[in-house]
């Protein structure tokens, strides 16, 4: 039985994702993703299970530092998970007597209208975790009335639930990584993912074109691109990409080669399925044949078969 790590404590939204992912691996809560991370890194863990962006907030920024520094590791799979709020308490409290609730800051914004419309009154503090602020409103005697969280928190704590389903956007998802130590990659499937870090040689202009186009010329399409702080100061930045493809895949690792000719560095963060199962539309002159051909011409011009 793997043992993984995620985003703790128990209740978490990320402990959900990890029992989708890995069924019957033993879970290993962690107070935050760099211990969950580290964990792997160490060998407490065989893999981790962490949050990597949010529909509605965007990128987890702890997430993408930590897969950028340190020790390598791989991205091995992915899920998209629906974020559903729910307002829990202990039981026989009623909605119309909650004056203080605990959640975290994501849910505060994403659970809004809901806060003004059913708890104007209410004092909303924020916590370190939905799961975290679950915990505390099950103890007795706590000064909080209810906790905004995932379903899976009120069954782990013994809490009810009030209301469900109170997020602003019910299309709300948020994308979980599942990453493990350096090894053999997840075989292509047609429909994959592939995630690098990039970092500049230097800041001159068209330094971002000249990386997009190692991947325009080629065909490859990115789905996502997030600048990051170096911490050299005002201005340096590095790069994440999430692209369409498979490393094994020609016209993918042709960019990739791109990139790390023109690049100070390059990390390969791994290439693994698709959650949605979408494969790419590959244009005309990029597939593996198209590639095998036009190596094969060149072996022979290269012979003299003009």
């Amino acid at each position: 039985m793997p043992k993984l790590a995620y985003l703790g404590p128990e209740g978490t939204f990320t402990e959900e994702a990890l029992r989708i992912l890995v069924p019957h691996a033993e879970r290993l809560p962690s107070p935050n993703v760099t211990a969950a991370l580290e964990s792997v890194r160490c060998g407490d863990a065989d893999g981790a299970v962490v949050p990597l962006e949010n529909s509605l907030e965007g990128a987890i920024t702890t997430t993408l530092d930590e897969l950028a520094w340190g020790e390598p590791l791989l991205i091995t799979a992915e899920l998209l998970l629906p974020v559903e709020f729910s307002l829990l308490a202990r039981p026989g409290t009623e909605i119309g007597h909650i004056k203080r609730v605990f959640t975290h800051p994501a849910a505060i914004t994403q659970c809004r209208n809901f806060i003004a419309r059913e708890l104007p009154d209410a004092v909303v503090v924020a916590a370190p975790s939905t799961a975290a602020a679950a915990q505390e409103v099950a103890f007795p005697g706590s000064p909080y009335d209810a906790a905004i969280a995932a379903r899976i928190a009120g069954e782990h704590y013994g809490l009810v639930e009030l209301a469900a389903g109170i997020g602003d956007r019910a299309d709300t998802v948020t994308r979980f990584v599942q990453v493990s130590p350096p090894g053999p990659l997840p075989e292509p499937t047609g429909a994959d993912r592939t995630s690098l870090v990039v970092f500049l040689t230097d800041d001159h202009p068209g330094a971002l074109l000249e990386m997009l186009t190692e991947f325009s010329v080629r065909g490859v399409n990115l789905t996502r691109i997030e600048s990051r702080p170096t911490g050299d100061g005002i201005g340096r930045y590095f790069f994440h990409f999430d692209f369409e493809g498979h490393v094994a895949e020609a016209r993918v690792g042709e960019a990739i080669s791109g990139l790390h000719r023109i690049c100070a560095d390059v990390r390969f963060l791994g290439s693994y399925p698709r959650a949605d199962g979408l494969a790419p539309q590959v244009k005309r002159g990029t597939a593996d044949l198209d590639f095998a051909e036009a190596a094969g011409w060149l072996a022979r011009i290269r012979d003299g078969q003009v």
